[in-house]
């Protein structure tokens, strides 16, 4: 593509004299660069490439972007471009060099600590039950049209609800080969607050919730809430969650149309009402002022009819008809690693759910809605770690949300990355009850295996924190890490002594 229209579409100044140059890649990685490239220097949170331009140019490297105010360092007469923020500017090349895929998309963005994950995958079923061609990128994993799309990190170690921006717009431009109308996106604070999204206006967002998560990135919940709102500055159309005591930051952003949800609040646009929730799902009335729809969601936990009515309102306000809407949640199957129930076969008189609730808030709702499943008698067993190198504070507070909610905890490790997960555990049991105390088996696997051999009739065990990852990452680096075969050898070596 020619350099102009790159440096047009970023709003970059491109002198005459290099124009109508033809640019083969875009990098940020210097080590990335190849013959005819730009490469385009990222100030990041450890390292900064404006150092890195003459590495970048022995690979092939012609032009660079540097940001302004930024020292760099190059050759003389080597042509610099000049951008205001080249991580927005980033996005915006990458959008440009795929053939501006943002612009032949329809894109819904949900944003939130918890819920994105379910929201997005409801909002398929919904859109795929009126015949819409959708996109996915979140968490679990990115899709076009039902295709599962590689995404090719040069960081193995990362695991980036939202790509960067060199795998994201490549991505897009594969949705738009195949046909896609719609692209459901979780939009994270991080890609939020780097300008991943910059090229991109939305149709649709959606606010789920808002507790404590990535304090070590954004610092404290006013910048993290502060990142969130660029999201609703994009969109046509905001749907916010009002039982959040962050709504009023999202609403007073949103430079579109806003319709509200609650399950309080009787002045939101939408309510739900006559709620039942159990181990069939929800149900429950969702009413505005000129409709009502009674809604049945598989998916079990009193947080589903949150997400499940947010998925419904934003189909509804796009103008999906209430049938597709009813008929797609009644039969939409669970998301991997979301409340998922694990297969053990007709001998075991208990239960195993693996669920990604790695927050403070998602844990007591996992919790909570485990109760819900218990019969009298019946216990919680939970088995959690926490994240290194990761947000330490929540730490304790998750801990003392076991102590308090679960009946059984197994503490344990959970991506330490290159942290002791010894001293990781040690900052988890300060939150603890000291009256109850936890087991403690470090090695996962062992933990999980200990859970299993050790349960009861009509134990529900919750293995928490990686659900949907089937890797655990360490010192050592990342290495596979599959709870379901965990679970099912655990079950084979039970079975084998119950019969000796």
């Amino acid at each position: 593509m020619k350099l102009d229209i790159l440096c047009g579409a970023a709003n970059i100044h491109c002198p005459a004299s290099v124009a109508g140059a033809e640019v083969s890649a875009i990098c940020t990685d210097s080590r990335a660069a190849t013959e005819n490239s730009l490469f385009v220097c990222i100030k990041g949170l450890h390292n900064d490439s404006h150092a890195l331009i003459s590495e970048a140019i022995s690979h092939g490297a012609r032009w660079a972007v540097v940001q302004k105010g930024c020292a760099y360092c190059a050759p003389q007469g080597f042509p610099i471009l000049v951008a205001e923020d080249t991580r927005r500017a980033c996005a915006t090349l990458y959008n440009a060099f795929y053939g501006f895929p943002t612009e032949r998309l329809k894109f819904i963005g949900v944003t939130g600590t918890n819920g994105k994950t379910t929201v997005t995958h409801l909002l398929r079923a919904i859109l795929e039950t009126s015949l819409c061609k959708c996109g996915l990128i979140g968490t679990v994993g990115c899709e076009s049209a039902g295709r599962p799309l590689e995404n090719r990190m040069l960081n193995r170690l990362a695991n980036m609800t939202t790509p960067d921006p060199p795998e994201l717009y490549r991505m897009l431009s594969e949705m738009v080969n195949d046909g896609v109308e719609y692209v459901l996106m979780e939009a994270t604070s991080h890609a939020l607050a780097l300008g991943k999204l910059e090229p991109i206006r939305f149709e649709a967002a959606i606010f789920t919730n808002l507790t404590p998560d990535h304090l070590d990135f954004h610092g404290s919940m006013e910048c993290y809430a502060s990142a969130k709102t660029d999201l609703f500055r994009k969109s046509n159309l905001s749907v916010i969650n009002i039982d959040s005591p962050y709504a009023d930051e999202m609403i007073h952003a949103a430079a579109g149309r806003v319709v509200t949800c609650s399950q309080t609040f009787t002045q939101a646009d939408y309510t739900a009402s006559d709620v039942r929730a159990g181990g069939h799902g929800v149900f429950y009335t969702l009413s505005s002022a000129h409709s009502r729809l009674s809604i049945h969601c598989p998916v079990p936990g009193a947080f589903t009819v949150m997400n499940s009515m947010q998925a419904a309102v934003c189909a509804k306000e796009l103008g999906f008809g209430a049938a597709a809407i009813k008929d797609a949640l009644a039969s939409v199957g669970g998301v991997r690693g979301r409340m998922e129930r694990v297969k053990l076969g007709p001998s075991a008189d208990f239960t195993v759910i693996i669920d990604y609730a790695h927050t403070p808030d998602a844990l007591e709702k996992l919790l909570r809605t485990a109760k819900e499943l218990c019969r009298a008698g019946e216990r919680t067993v939970v088995v959690f770690g926490c994240g290194g190198d990761r947000d330490r504070s929540k730490r304790p507070l998750m801990g003392a949300i076991a102590s308090r909610c679960a009946d059984e905890v197994i503490v344990t490790s959970d991506n330490s990355r290159s942290e002791d997960p010894n001293e990781i555990i040690k900052e988890i049991l300060t939150g603890m009850d000291p009256q109850h105390p936890p087991r403690v088996i470090p090695d996962r696997a062992e933990a999980i295996e200990t859970a299993i051999l050790t349960a009861r009739q009509g134990d529900v065990i919750l293995l928490a924190g990686k659900g949907h990852e089937e890797y655990e990452i360490t010192k050592e680096g990342r290495k596979p890490f599959h709870e379901r075969e965990i679970v099912a050898r655990a079950l084979e070596k039970r079975e084998k002594a119950n019969r000796s």
